[in-house]
C-alpha cells in the first residue's frame, strides 16, 4: 500500500514485537556489557502505536535500527482486479472501476465499483472493490497496525464479512477483510481469512505476503518466512516482496540470508531510501559496519530529514571505534528528532567512552525523557553508576 493510497500489496515494518532480529553487537566501551532487554513474548500482540517498534537489541547497546518499511517505487506487481470478465453490465463496471484504481483514481474507482454493487447487490466483487477504493482514496497506513480504530478501516469490516458470506470462495474478500485486520493490529483476526485466501488463491503473491505478515505479528517465524519466500517467488521482480522476506528472515535469526534478500529489493529499486537503509541494518545485526556504511550512507543522501537513519550511520562509525564521527552524527539526528532515545542512547554510550560521563548521564537522562518504560535506559544507567562508584575520573 503506498502513501497515495493504493492498497495493492501491505507494506511490512521492520520485526514486529516478538519477533526481533539478533541484536547487534553493542561497540567496546568502558560500560560492563548488561544483560539484554526483555522483548514481548513470541506470539504477544505487538504495541499499539501507529508504526512498529524496532528490533530490541542488547540493554544499553542502544541498537538505532529503524523500522523500515518496504518499497513504494517498484510496484512490479500488478494492482488489484475485481472483474471477473463475464462481460455483464455489473462487470462492465467493475473493469471501469479497476482501470481507474490502476491509475490511481480512487474517487472514480470506488464510484465504478457502487455503480456495479447497484447493478447486482448480491456480487462479492463489487463489495470488495468498493471497500478497497474507499480505503485507498482515504489514504489509509499500509503498515502492520498502522491504522488502530481508523473509522474507513472499521466501516468496512463488514462489508467484507458480508462479501465473504455472499462469496465464501472468493478469495479477494477473505484477502482484503485480512488485510483490514492487520492494518488495525488485529493479527489474530487476520490469520484465518488470509489462510483462507491464500487457500483460495495460492498463486497470489499479495495473498501470501499479507499472511506472511500476520504469521510474523503473532511470533510464527517459520510460517512468516515460508509464505513471504512464496511471495517473492511469485513476484521476483518487485523490490516490497523481497524487502518483507528480508525483514521476516532477521527476525528469524537468518542474517545472512536477509542480507541476501535485501540486496535483491536494493537492486530491484536502488532509488529507495528506505532500502539502503533495510540492507544498511541487517549489514550492521551482522557486525559488519565496513559493508553497512555505504548503504546507511546512501538512505542518509536520499532521505537527508530522516533521523533514524543518521543515526543508524552513526552506529555503524560507533562499531567502527570512530566515536567523533559517531557522536557528531547522533547530535545531528537528535536535532531533527529529539524523541529519538535509541540516538540518546548511542551519544551517551559514545560519551562515556570518551571519558565525557557527565554529558553522559545528561544524554542517558534525555532518553529516559523519550521513553521512562525502555529498559535499556536503566541498564546504562546503572552501569554508569558502577563506574563512577569505582572512582572513574569524572570529565
Amino acid at each position: 500500500m503506498s502513501s497515495s493510497g493504493s492498497i495493492g500489496r501491505l507494506a511490512l515494518a521492520f520485526a514486529l514485537a516478538g519477533c526481533a532480529a539478533p541484536p547487534a553487537p553493542a561497540p567496546a566501551a568502558p560500560l560492563e556489557p548488561p544483560s539484554p532487554a526483555p522483548t514481548a513474548a513470541s506470539g504477544a500482540a505487538p504495541p499499539p502505536t501507529g508504526a512498529v517498534t524496532a528490533p530490541e537489541a542488547q540493554a544499553g547497546s542502544g541498537v538505532p535500527l529503524d523500522a523500515p518499511s518496504t518499497s513504494e517505487a517498484a510496484a512490479a506487481s500488478p494492482p488489484p482486479r475485481v472483474a471477473r470478465g463475464t462481460g455483464t453490465a455489473a462487470d462492465r463496471k467493475l473493469e471501469e472501476g479497476d482501470a481507474a484504481y490502476a491509475t490511481g483514481d480512487f474517487a472514480a474507482a470506488e464510484r465504478a465499483y457502487r455503480a456495479a454493487a447497484l447493478l447486482d447487490r448480491r456480487d462479492a466483487a463489487a463489495i470488495v472493490g468498493t471497500q478497497r477504493a474507499a480505503i485507498a482514496r482515504a489514504g489509509v497506513s499500509a503498515e502492520y497496525n498502522g491504522a488502530p480504530g481508523d473509522r474507513t478501516l472499521l466501516a468496512a469490516i463488514p462489508e467484507l464479512k458480508r462479501a465473504a458470506s455472499l462469496e465464501p470462495g472468493y478469495a479477494p474478500a477473505h484477502l482484503e477483510l485480512g488485510r483490514a485486520h492487520l492494518v488495525l493490529g488485529r493479527a489474530d483476526a487476520a490469520l484465518g481469512e488470509l489462510a483462507r485466501a491464500a487457500e483460495l488463491a495460492p498463486s497470489d503473491a499479495e495473498a501470501r505476503s499479507a499472511l506472511g505478515v500476520a504469521h510474523l505479528a503473532l511470533g510464527n517465524l517459520q510460517d512468516a518466512v515460508r509464505e513471504l519466500a512464496r511471495s517473492a517467488e511469485l513476484a521476483p521482480g518487485d523490490a516490497e516482496r523481497q524487502a518483507n522476506l528480508g525483514t521476516a528472515l532477521l527476525a528469524a535469526g537468518k542474517t545472512a540470508d536477509a542480507i541476501r534478500a535485501y540486496e535483491r529489493a536494493a537492486k530491484l529499486s536502488p532509488a529507495d531510501a528506505r532500502l539502503q537503509n533495510d540492507l544498511g541494518t541487517a549489514l550492521l545485526a551482522a557486525n559488519d559496519p565496513a559493508r553497512a556504511v555505504p548503504y546507511l550512507e546512501a538512505a542518509v543522501a536520499r532521505d537527508p530529514t530522516r533521523a533514524t537513519y543518521r543515526s543508524n550511520l552513526g552506529y555503524a562509525h560507533h562499531l567502527r571505534g570512530d566515536l567523533q564521527k559517531a557522536i557528531a552524527l547522533y547530535r545531528e539526528a537528535l536535532k531533527l528528532d529529539d524523541r529519538l532515545g535509541s540516538a540518546w542512547i548511542n551519544l551517551g554510550n559514545a560519551l562515556a567512552q570518551s571519558g565525557q560521563l557527565k554529558d553522559a548521564r545528561a544524554a542517558y537522562e534525555k532518553a529516559r525523557a523519550a521513553d521512562p518504560t525502555d529498559p535499556r535506559v536503566k541498564a546504562v544507567m546503572d552501569e554508569l553508576d558502577a563506574i563512577e562508584r569505582r572512582g572513574a575520573a569524572p570529565r
